[in-house]
């Protein structure tokens, strides 16, 4: 598995994030469902992780999201 790294801006500060493109695949159909743009999504999940790293908490959203919809 290869990691696909997307930059954002967040809270005024780029950061890059890499994951797996499954991991990315999940995120994005979330932000097209939910009619909002990928980085205000990873926005959201930025201001809501505590301690985890970024990178951790996108990969347990996405995988709550799965779980959610099965």
């Amino acid at each position: 598995m290869s990691l696909k790294k997307r930059s954002f801006s967040l809270s005024g500060h780029r950061t890059s994030v890499a994951l797996e493109e499954e991991f990315w695949a999940v995120l994005d159909q979330e932000a097209e469902d939910t009619g909002q743009a990928l980085a205000a999504l990873v926005g959201r999940i930025d201001l809501t992780r505590g301690e985890k790293p970024l990178a951790s908490a996108l990969r347990l959203h996405a995988l709550a999201v799965r779980r959610n919809n099965i």
